[in-house]
């Protein structure tokens, strides 16, 4: 299993210098998140950044680690601006994007103050889809053209492919052991991973267990194609202080399955981009 650390908050500045020491300090991974003006009296007080631009200055201080966001909220997004977008930091990093991708939390502006956005839950999962088609299409170096409900366009060539002909795309997916939602995971079957979340109201209150992961892993092992390629679940949490007791519970999480741990601390009330560094600056466990 892989260790990755989310950036929450913090300037610009502080974002790339996070990255920088979590190459420094061991980590395998470096994540931003993607929110433009939040409705929330907490979320709402800090800034937000483009996700793109922390990106780009990350991939030019660092060489190693993998780099992402958490979430890319797709469906507000248009897919030939996207497309750039992850072809600039894929080829600036080397090809160390990822993508991690969901329909974006209801509360943030850039949906519910934009006229023509969609904003039922529906509608910004089809849009997710349509936009992660485009996308793809986007890869093939050939001439293309779209025609969905969300996403109609005419014919458009993005003629430079990604560094490694394609950036592994990771859509959330909601689990309920009892009943399966095969909307969220069959997309996430079709493409390179899952970020996974159970039922909550909060960031926390949404994280899978150990017992979920599991769960999870063996139905993805029951329904997905053999000849399939790699396929991560990425699991989030917050690991003690203690070293031996981080590593026994991450350990237990990547003996349920899952391929990389997130390091995620979201309440903001009580995180700062100071207890960010110091935290990432005493390193990931070592299982």
């Amino acid at each position: 299993m892989r260790f990755g650390f989310i950036g929450s908050y913090g300037s610009p500045a502080q974002q790339v210098e996070l990255a920088r020491a979590c190459e420094e300090h061991g980590w395998d991974g470096f994540f931003t998140w993607d929110g433009v003006s939040l409705d929330d009296a907490g979320f709402g007080a800090h800034p937000t950044w483009d996700p793109f631009s922390l990106l780009a200055a990350a991939a030019a201080v660092t060489e190693r680690i993998t780099l992402g966001a958490m979430v890319f909220a797709v469906p507000r997004r248009r897919p030939w601006e996207l497309a750039q977008q992850v072809l600039t930091v894929d080829h600036l990093s080397g090809g160390r994007l990822v993508l991690p991708v969901g329909v974006g939390v209801p509360i943030d502006r850039a949906f519910t103050s934009v006229p023509g956005q969609p904003t039922s839950l529906r509608d910004r999962a089809r849009a997710l889809d349509e936009v992660l088609d485009w996308l793809e299409l986007s890869w093939s170096g050939e001439v293309f053209s779209h025609d969905g409900e969300w996403t109609r366009t005419g014919d458009f060539q993005l003629p430079q492919p990604p560094v490694r002909g394609r950036v592994p795309v990771w859509p959330v997916g909601v689990w309920d052991a009892a009943r399966p939602p095969r909307r969220s995971l069959d997309r996430a079957l079709r493409w390179d991973g899952i970020v996974p979340q159970v039922r909550g109201d909060s960031p926390e209150d949404a994280e899978p267990g150990p017992d979920d992961v599991r769960a999870l892993t063996a139905w993805i092992a029951a329904h997905r194609d053999a000849p399939a390629g790699p396929f991560d679940v990425v699991h989030q949490g917050r690991l003690p202080a203690d070293p031996v007791a981080a590593r026994d519970q991450a350990r237990e999480v990547a003996d349920a399955g899952a391929t990389w741990w997130l390091e995620s601390w979201w309440d903001p009330t009580t995180t700062t981009p100071e207890r960010l560094l110091d935290r990432v600056r005493q390193g990931p466990p070592a299982l």
